[in-house]
């Protein structure tokens, strides 16, 4: 049936059909229209290369066919998000994670394999690139909720905990990062307190917008974009998110608010870092205009 209406979830499916790349239509089939999980891991495996790890620009700011840590934990998003984060597919995965981590067992935020192939300017491709709490807590999060049993967890776990329970200066990104760790692995009073003192961080070095009629007042992160704010939403994704605990009810409701105000006339959200190729932007706003109606969807808001 072809989509019709004006509601905010009938808007956004017309942009996804006339916009998304397949595997961000089948996404939005699966989530909101019953659609079949088969048909998003058929999408997926066009990203999947024979090391087991992801690449073909499934993260949009990072190009070229290689496979690549920040691909490989958005593969396992995807599989997450389907119920189909387990089995051989993840066991693939694991080799390929074990293959191209540092010498302390996590993973580097860029693969020096990706050196000759387009890739946003603010990322460095290094030879010997160090472990990232950006790329390997996402991972590790999200292998641990889904009761994934793998030699390569043992070490990237510990190195979270030691990066996570050290952290004293961090970006929104990294804190974001941090907190998927913490919502998925099993150890939850550690979790539980490690969350609690990243809450602290995160609102004492103001990386989080609590009142959107106010963001100008919040500083945007060295490096990011103008107006490259983060706000409530991006870190409690869900109510069930230990994140939900850093923020008051009214934070929420304003910031639930935001997020659904900033559908545009053409039914999706726009992305707020910045565009770098063409192809980036284009890419980059289906993927964020399901993140909002998952979010809007998990507060009972869509």
């Amino acid at each position: 049936m072809a989509p019709s209406g004006t509601t905010s979830l009938s808007r956004a499916e017309r942009f996804i059909w006339l916009t998304a790349r397949v595997l961000e239509q089948r996404r939005f089939e699966h989530h909101f229209l019953d659609g079949d999980p088969d048909t998003v891991e058929t999408a997926l495996d066009a990203y999947r290369n024979a090391d087991g790890g992801y690449g073909h620009a499934l993260e949009p700011d990072l190009r070229g066919p290689v496979s690549q840590p920040l691909h490989t934990a958005a593969a396992l998003r995807v599989l997450d998000g389907i119920g189909r984060c387990a089995g051989q597919r993840v066991e693939r995965i694991g080799r390929y994670l074990t293959a191209v981590s540092t010498s302390d067992g996590a993973l580097p935020a860029v693969h020096p394999s990706l050196r000759g192939y387009p890739a946003a300017p603010w990322i460095p491709v290094t030879d010997n690139p160090p472990s990232a709490l950006l790329a390997t807590a996402p991972v590790v999060g999200t292998l641990h909720r889904n009761g994934v049993w793998h030699a390569w967890l043992f070490r990237a776990t510990d190195y979270c905990w030691d990066a996570i329970e050290s952290l004293e200066k961090t970006h929104p990104y990294e804190a974001e990062a941090a907190l998927s760790f913490l919502d998925g692995v099993p150890d939850r009073p550690r979790a539980e307190a490690a969350a609690e003192r990243l809450g602290t961080l995160v609102r004492e070095q103001r990386l989080v917008v609590t009142d959107p009629e106010r963001a100008e007042e919040f500083p945007v992160a060295e490096g990011y974009a103008p107006g490259e704010h983060h706000h409530v939403t991006d870190f409690a994704r869900t109510p069930d998110s230990l994140a939900r605990r850093w923020f008051t009810g009214d934070e929420m409701e304003r910031g639930l608010g935001h997020l659904a105000a900033g559908q545009r006339d053409d039914g999706g959200w726009d992305i707020n870092w910045r565009p770098w190729a063409p192809g980036t932007a284009l890419e980059g706003r289906p993927l964020v205009t399901l993140e909002a109606l998952l979010t809007l969807r998990a507060y009972g808001r869509l």
